[in-house]
């Protein structure tokens, strides 16, 4: 059994460094927590849907370093992984710009081909997507999804959740969004939003209404990333804050909360607590922001 498999698109990665110079890697939310996850050890698979072109193999070409399974992945004839560019301010802010309207991922729970891939979906530990891996998929892609997910509950899996809400992924339709989070977030047991997104669909005030809107909903382990003020977390049996250890100056807060749902997914697999989860998430994430990219070099994560 795979420990967690991340679902979602990868993509080409554009940065502007000094000038006009455009460094290519690639990367994506639910990609750049599958990369963490597996340097800290997990056994770890990504579902997506790819093509035959070179950018394509790139990316199943970094996996395979990663020691990330790709196993089954459709690769599409002709078609092409979306593209996104990164403008970052002076504050380590950052702005993205999508090219992906017809990129092959949108179509995963759509192609005959992915049938092999869904059913090693089913029977992995933890599974992990977001609220831009919902913006991916049609209609029909969404029931199947929904199916895949409830047969995954039936095996024992834990459906772990990142809102990671973008109004561009969206049409720019909150009610089209919040209409899609409700119908799967009573899937969930493991919510991993950042209160910025939340404020932005649902309106919440304070993290601490995040914590109480999501608990309705029956999902049994609730951490609202809120930047440098740290994480707050309701559980069963507690409701605790855990702030950012160190405050560190950001170069780039690209794949910050993907880093931080790394640390924290990888701590609770091996049996931590949730504050000691959420301490190992905060350590990785501040050494993720430091750098470009929303990838780091692997040794830059030494001591981590």
């Amino acid at each position: 059994m795979t420990d967690l498999i991340a679902i979602g698109e990868c993509m080409v990665e554009l940065s502007r460094h000094s000038g006009n110079v455009m460094s290519l890697s690639y990367g994506g939310d639910t990609f750049n927590t599958c990369v963490y996850a597996a340097r800290l050890g997990l056994d770890v698979a990504y579902a997506t849907a790819l093509g035959d072109d070179p950018y394509s193999q790139g990316i199943c070409d970094l996996a395979a370093s990663e020691r990330i399974a790709m196993t089954g992945v459709p690769r599409l004839a002709g078609r092409v992984p979306g593209l996104y560019a990164i403008e970052t301010d002076d504050k380590g802010e950052r702005r993205f710009f999508y090219w992906r309207d017809s990129a092959p991922a949108r179509s995963l729970f759509e192609l005959a081909e992915s049938t092999d891939l869904t059913a090693r979906i089913e029977r992995a530990g933890i599974i992990y997507f977001s609220g831009i891996t919902l913006s991916l998929y049609t209609p029909a892609g969404l029931d199947r999804f929904e199916q895949v997910l409830k047969a995954a509950k039936r095996f024992g899996a834990s459906i772990a959740f990142d809102g990671n809400f973008r109004p561009r992924g969206w049409g720019g339709s909150t009610e089209r969004a919040r209409k899609t989070f409700s119908r799967f977030l009573p899937l969930v047991e493991i919510m991993l939003p950042t209160f910025d997104d939340e404020q932005a669909l649902w309106g919440d005030l304070r993290p601490q209404d995040t914590l109480a809107r999501l608990a309705r909903y029956g999902i049994r382990e609730i951490v609202v990333k809120d930047g440098t003020n740290g994480v707050y977390i309701r559980s069963s049996t507690s409701q605790i804050h855990v702030p950012v250890p160190e405050k560190v100056s950001p170069v780039d807060t690209t794949a910050a909360g993907d880093s931080f749902n790394a640390g924290y997914l990888a701590a609770r697999h091996r049996g931590a607590s949730e504050e000691a989860a959420a301490l190992a998430g905060h350590r990785l994430a501040a050494r993720v922001i430091t750098h470009r990219g929303a990838i780091i070099p692997a040794e830059a994560m030494a001591g981590v």
